[in-house]
């Protein structure tokens, strides 16, 4: 009897726990304001990012990345081309030599300039004033003739012929060449003649 009495009380007091839960569930809910996940705001902060940056570049102002390939290869020539290809690299290593007494060193170095670079008239004079420093004269007066084909008004060619024509023994073509590269106003065949004419006056 005292169990039948405790079970009633028990399943009654259960009941009435039951419907306060059940009725104060949805009160809650409603009273409590709803806080939306952290990771859906990282999210959606994500998205209009990307939007905005898509809304700023548009189809007209977007980047476009080149796919020609003959681009791609001159740029890449471009940057991995060896020095051995440039004609000034090669004259700048004969003029070097030549400065130094190594003519022979230097006719190769600038007959190489002359190989990449047929037109360059600097080349055919230099190597030619080193034939000349080393007894070809012949050679020498045919290069540096060469060179003045290229440039016929270059006063500094022609001051050149003459110191050749001057160490082959020949006065005559030496003095009419640094006569034509003073009108030129070659500075060093103007001090040579001056030189030429100061030397004649104390001689008399």
């Amino acid at each position: 009897m005292k169990f039948k009495l405790i079970f009633s009380k028990i399943s009654l007091s259960s009941l009435v726990l039951i419907l306060m839960i059940a009725f104060s569930a949805p009160l809650a809910a409603q009273d409590t304001p709803y806080e939306p996940n952290p990771l859906d705001k990282m999210v959606s902060k994500k998205t209009t990012r990307a939007q905005n940056d898509t809304d700023k570049s548009g189809p007209e102002t977007a980047p476009t990345i080149s796919k020609d390939p003959a681009l791609k290869r001159s740029v890449a020539d471009k940057k991995i081309a060896p020095p051995i290809y440039d004609p000034a690299y090669w004259f700048d290593k004969g003029a070097l030599c030549a400065t130094y007494g190594n003519d022979r060193a230097a006719i190769k170095y600038f007959q190489k300039t002359i190989s990449l670079d047929p037109g360059r008239s600097g080349a055919y004079f230099e190597q030619g004033i080193s034939y000349g420093q080393l007894g070809e004269f012949e050679k020498a007066i045919l290069l540096i003739n060469k060179a003045l084909e290229m440039e016929p008004q270059n006063g500094l060619y022609l001051y050149g012929r003459g110191r050749v024509h001057l160490l082959a023994g020949e006065t005559e073509n030496a003095t009419m060449d640094f006569k034509k590269a003073a009108e030129l106003e070659d500075e060093d065949a103007q001090n040579y003649l001056e030189m030429i004419a100061k030397t004649k006056s104390d001689e008399d």
